[in-house]
């Protein structure tokens, strides 16, 4: 084996291009005539190819991107100009060829660069970190079936099937999957994970993530969709349950479970392990490179090794829906039918290039050419589109992950403050229950949390429009809203639930520092992954 590989090469400096083959042989000749000493080969390579090994660093000017977006209003139009300034940023970074806002764009935090909700971005050989985020492979699953229980008794079943909150599952309540035997463990980027893995299999987590339950009615046109786009195993499967009721002038109606959720502790500890490896690896080679901009080259064995990751936390974010899924089907007596689903933040490989999506789903063609099948949420109370990916390469060919917002926590809460400054919790309950009228909401806490219900959000009709205008892909049914679990509002912290006598102005004091730890806190979750 030599000495020196295109890995010492990058270390020292150089970039990797068509010289690196020259580099390389030269090495080997210094080696053959019995220099072994590491340092002094790159000495000489240095000395005899380049006096100044030439750095990267930003552009001048960024390269274009398209937006699938159109502002409808003023808050639209303020929130779409901080996208634009945050892509901006980012797109002046040498590695990045181009990219793409969708209709649910918004900031994700303040850092320089910061890829926004929303925002897609397209890299020659090379993987940003912070592009998808530390809530790596935040996606959706459902699974369609048959069950003649009441939505009661179903979110019943539901909420003991899953978890929200922080931390993790107990030794004792832990669900274990074959997923967590794979022999990965000696990567890297994974190495010592194995009880994050362990820990956080059928939990959810918390901010936006969430558990829903709706009905699909089952058409003859949307099966055919499915066929004609080639997914005719779900199509065959929808046919088979339908029967003879497929013939039926309003089609069939099937449950659908709905998980919306990430890679938790799991995801998050490999993200903080590749941005910490790209900060290293992009200063070796580049100036004045922000933070959330740094990336590993796809073609070092660390890069190949953070690929990999990538991978396996993707396979065990599945297992994760599905662990939820197959609890809540064998405890409900639920007939399964068929399942599908997609990712949303992520990285995604065609060619030489990587997808990045941030809050962003693929609707592109697979190798075999099938439109891939999506899920899009608006909110809680809205239905769930289903869609099929148009492939449209002026916006990268992605599609929104779900509604995106326009304001923060605590803009949108100022609505609800009464004159004395203190949020007025009557107006917050009625405004959530007529915004969820006629379904059953559940918050895993107990306490409604206005910042995820759907007056949080844009409005549903204006993204699905969007979708439709711009071409991003085919809305082929809809999973009309039952019932939908979150995880809620914590609560105050301890040092707010005393039981003496607080004064006006303490309470108002005390609950503006805890809005400002929640706008944190969900600031912190933004830019892990999830939309604020």
């Amino acid at each position: 084996m030599p000495l020196i590989t295109g890995h010492h090469l990058v270390e020292a400096g150089w970039i990797p291009g068509p010289k690196f083959p020259a580099l390389l042989a030269a090495a080997a000749d210094y080696e053959s005539r019995g220099i072994h000493d590491l340092p002094y080969i790159l000495k000489l390579l240095r000395r005899d190819f380049e006096k100044d090994v030439p750095r990267l660093g930003m552009r001048e000017a960024p390269v274009n991107f398209t937006e699938a977006i159109k502002a409808t209003c003023q808050l639209d139009e303020e929130n779409l100009a901080a996208v634009r300034r945050f892509m901006g940023q980012l797109l002046r970074v040498p590695v990045i060829e181009s990219g793409a806002v969708m209709p649910d764009a918004c900031p994700a935090g303040a850092a320089t660069a910061t890829i926004p909700v929303g925002g897609a971005i397209a890299v020659k050989n090379a993987i940003l970190p912070a592009a998808h985020s530390s809530d790596i492979c935040c996606s959706m699953h459902a699974s369609v079936f048959r069950c003649g229980d009441t939505t009661g008794k179903m979110l019943d079943d539901l909420v003991a099937s899953t978890r929200f909150g922080f931390g993790g599952r107990k030794e004792e309540d832990r669900v274990d999957h074959p997923v967590l035997y794979e022999s990965v463990w000696s990567n890297p980027f994974l190495r010592g994970l194995e009880d994050h893995a362990a820990k956080h299999l059928a939990d959810q987590g918390d901010g936006n993530h969430f558990a829903y339950l709706g009905r699909l009615r089952l058409t003859r046109g949307f099966v055919r969709a499915l066929e004609e786009a080639g997914h005719e195993n779900i199509a065959r499967s929808l046919r088979d349950a339908a029967g003879s009721r497929l013939d039926d002038p309003d089609g069939d109606s099937f449950g659908v479970l709905v998980t919306h959720h990430g890679s938790r502790g799991l995801g998050s500890q490999v993200f903080a392990r590749g941005h910490k490896a790209a900060m290293r690896e992009t200063g070796k080679l580049a100036d004045g490179i922000p933070d959330a901009a740094a990336w590993l080259d796809a073609t070092t064995p660390e890069g190949q090794d953070y690929w990999d990751a990538l991978q396996y936390v993707s396979r065990w974010t599945k297992a994760n829906h599905e662990s939820i899924h197959a609890r809540f089907l064998e405890r409900s007596g639920a007939l399964p039918v068929t399942a599908f689903g997609n990712e949303h933040n992520f990285v995604w490989k065609r060619g030489e290039t990587y997808f990045h999506g941030k809050g962003a789903t693929p609707a592109w063609k697979d190798d075999s050419g099938r439109p891939l099948l999506g899920l899009i949420p608006l909110n809680m109370a809205a239905p769930i589109l289903v869609t099929l990916g148009r492939d449209n390469r002026e916006f990268l060919s992605f599609t929104p992950h779900g509604a995106g917002r326009n304001q923060s926590r605590t803009a949108m809460m100022r609505a609800f403050r009464k004159s004395n400054g203190e949020t007025d919790e009557k107006t917050v309950e009625r405004a959530i229950a007529a915004a969820t009228k006629g379904l059953d909401i559940r918050w895993y806490y107990g306490k409604p949390d206005l910042s995820e219900s759907p007056i949080a959000y844009k409005p549903a009709a204006q993204v699905r429009t969007q979708i439709e205008q711009f071409g991003l892909a085919d809305v082929v049914a809809e999973i009309t809203p039952l019932g939908c679990i979150m995880a809620g509002d914590f609560g105050p912290p301890p040092w707010m639930r005393r039981k003496e006598e607080l004064t006006p102005k303490q309470k108002r004091q005390m609950e503006h520092r805890a809005d400002r730890r929640k706008d944190r806190q969900k600031i912190r979750r933004w830019e892990d992954g999830e939309e604020l």
